[in-house]
């Protein structure tokens, strides 16, 4: 290797000085035979000064350059570093560097110095005195037009009705909007964004409609999740960051279904249980995110025609009787068992019959969450 690294540098000056001296010797050769200096017969026979000078020449050069590589390789490899240690300085300078990009990665304040450690405490729970708990956003759609060939969520206004009330309890200043397009979606959720959370302790959003693959749906068409949480991030609203932002979303999440492994029977002429379509998918990637599904990816998400979604009933009587009482993620793991052990499918359908669900908790929580009435 440090072979090789020598060659560029001391070949290119050799093979300079070896034609120069091959031209000034070529010219002294034609002068002394044009001045009669050599016997022609002695000058026919002698191989010319170029040919003989050359190779010899460049032989001695690469021996130097072998012997000297062998000798102190280090000052070779220096050498050949010497931009990739430049860039490596640069790098220790300015702190952490990403290894996607096949640098050394350099702790921040210097080499070997450790990163700052956050105070954890058991007792770390997100700020709950500020003047306002924040607000709340009901979106409830019920009938679609035609051409989404979604059927109408009977039973949805119990939900909106339930949420309304705990909300409220809660010290929430919750409003309510049914049946939005989407780009109304959008915007109802833009403008909650842009208001003044400063004296706010969170903010709350339930969405209640049919739903696709990382979409769910206005009365017109659907919009993408991703849409309807980013005004929310950090570098959109400020006076949220570091306060819990909750996204309760009561929709389906693919087109399977949970079989379950219990059977039990309804009884006859009861409520029949209905489906809220197809996938809601949503990866948060700003902190404070509190993402409540109404059930895994990739299975139908289950409402009963008089009495709601099984997930928003449940996610109700939690919040009754379990608010100020319970870490929040706890609660909704308590909503978990009540959607789990107590909910059967009772569908017109039978293969739709006698089957399960199990809501899904996404958190990016960074602190423990009590919601507690406000008082």
């Amino acid at each position: 290797m440090c072979w090789s690294a020598c060659l560029p540098d001391y070949i290119c000056l050799s093979v300079c000085l070896a034609v120069c001296l091959s031209i000034c010797l070529s010219i002294c050769q034609s002068v002394c035979m044009s001045f009669c200096f050599l016997p022609a017969y002695l000058s026919a026979r002698l191989p010319t000064w170029p040919s003989v000078c050359l190779p010899v020449y460049l032989t001695f050069t690469l021996i130097t350059c072998t012997d000297m590589a062998d000798s102190n390789p280090k000052d070779f490899s220096d050498t050949l570093n010497k931009e990739g240690a430049r860039m490596e300085v640069d790098a220790r300078s300015q702190g952490d560097t990403p290894d996607a990009l096949g640098f050394k990665t350099f702790l921040g304040g210097g080499a070997g110095a450790d990163p700052p450690l956050v105070d954890i405490t058991v007792d770390d729970a997100y700020r709950m005195d500020y003047p306002r708990r924040g607000k709340a956003v009901i979106i409830n759609n019920r009938t679609f037009h035609p051409t989404t060939q979604m059927g109408e969520r009977s039973g949805t206004e119990v939900d909106a009705d339930n949420l309304y009330a705990q909300l409220g309890k809660l010290g929430f200043d919750v409003t309510r909007y049914d049946n939005l397009r989407a780009k109304e979606m959008l915007r109802v959720l833009q403008y909650a964004a842009r208001e003044d959370h400063k004296d706010a302790d969170c903010f709350v959003a339930a969405m209640l409609s049919h739903g696709e693959e990382g979409e769910i749906y206005g009365v017109d068409k659907a919009i993408a999740i991703d849409e309807l949480t980013s005004p929310f991030k950090g570098t959109n609203c400020l006076s949220l960051v570091g306060k819990p932002k909750i996204f309760i979303i009561q929709a389906c999440r693919g087109t399977d279904l949970d079989h379950g492994v219990d059977k039990a029977d309804s009884d006859e002429g009861a409520p029949v249980d209905e489906v809220d379509a197809v996938s809601v998918q949503r990866v948060p990637v700003e902190a404070d995110f509190l993402m409540c599904y109404s059930v895994v990816k990739g299975y139908f998400s289950w409402r009963n025609s008089s009495k709601g979604s099984w997930f928003i009933q449940c996610l109700c009587r939690a919040l009754e009787l379990f608010s100020g009482k319970l870490e929040f993620t706890r609660l909704l793991t308590r909503v978990n068992k009540m959607v789990a052990y107590e909910f059967e499918s009772n569908a017109v359908k039978q293969y739709m019959t006698r089957k399960k669900q199990i809501p899904c908790i996404s958190s990016m929580l960074t602190k423990d969450l009590y919601l507690s009435a406000k008082h």
